[in-house]
């Protein structure tokens, strides 16, 4: 395995931080080589400033999707940070019924991995408006930037200890047992979900349409503090007045300029 020396890994990180808002610390340094040790071979590079230059040349986006699937990690679980969850079923919500006029719900799952956070949203969706919900537009946008995880999330597919901490209830109404050990989501649910490949690092976003909720969560741990000050601002500019921006609970906008108002822990709002 090819090994990295620290103007290679400099430039590297470099080209990473431009092109993702990914910062990787000296630390990581063992981390790239591992993970792009492979790639160098099965490219034919005998070395890491080869594999930058094909990086910076290539002209499809083959190379550079390969390079985010290996070097970002997707962990992400059904119903992780509860309270969130419980929050967007019981104030979020109703807030949007009772102000949203055109009956049309424009929830964003930024950063959704392999899709457990978006079809949970869409689950209490489906059960906060019950009966009311033929009245109402609730496709749940579910962006990554790795392909990889999109394809998951596009599946729908998940284990059973995966699912194991559902309500029984859930179970039964959102998932059909498709192996001994496997549930998928059920087509109603899956058809909620609009999923699409997005890098954050749009200098704008292309929606036509302000959200009333976003999910960022767990996300800007990888971000400095500018690419994070301009993350925020680019979502609150994306959140309708009176919107809510969920973030991971290891994560704060503390220390970085936010017009945003906390409300709880890890939810602010747009004012």
């Amino acid at each position: 395995m090819a090994e990295i020396s620290d103007l290679e890994f400099d430039l590297l990180r470099r080209y990473i931080k431009k092109s993702f808002g990914i910062s990787l610390g000296d630390e990581k340094k063992s981390l790239v080589t591992g993970r792009l040790g492979n790639r160098i071979a099965e490219l034919g590079f005998d070395n890491f400033t080869d594999y930058y230059r094909y990086l910076e040349s290539e002209t499809d986006e083959d190379g550079i999707v390969d390079l985010v699937n290996r070097i970002t990690t997707n962990h992400t679980f059904f119903m992780r940070e509860p309270d969130h969850f419980e929050f967007f079923g019981k104030v979020a919500l109703p807030w949007i019924e009772k102000t949203a006029k055109d009956f049309e719900l424009r929830v964003w799952s930024a950063g959704c991995s392999s899709g457990q956070e978006p079809y949970t949203l869409a689950m209490i969706v489906d059960q906060y408006f019950s009966g009311r919900k033929y009245r109402w537009k609730t496709d749940i946008l579910a962006t990554d930037i790795s392909t990889k995880v999109l394809r998951q999330a596009a599946a729908g597919a998940y284990s059973e200890k995966e699912v194991e901490d559902f309500p029984k209830r859930w179970k039964d109404t959102y998932m059909k047992k498709t192996g001994l050990r496997e549930y998928t989501m059920s087509d109603k649910i899956r058809k909620e979900l609009v999923i699409r490949r997005f890098n954050l690092m749009e200098s704008k976003f292309p929606f036509k349409k302000k959200f009333h909720v976003i999910f960022c969560k767990n996300v800007m741990i990888y971000f400095d503090d500018i690419t994070r000050t301009e993350l925020v601002r680019k979502f609150y500019d994306s959140l309708e007045p009176g919107g809510y921006l969920f973030i991971g609970r290891t994560e704060s906008l503390s220390g970085i300029e936010s017009r945003f108002k906390i409300v709880e822990p890890a939810i602010y709002r747009k004012e």
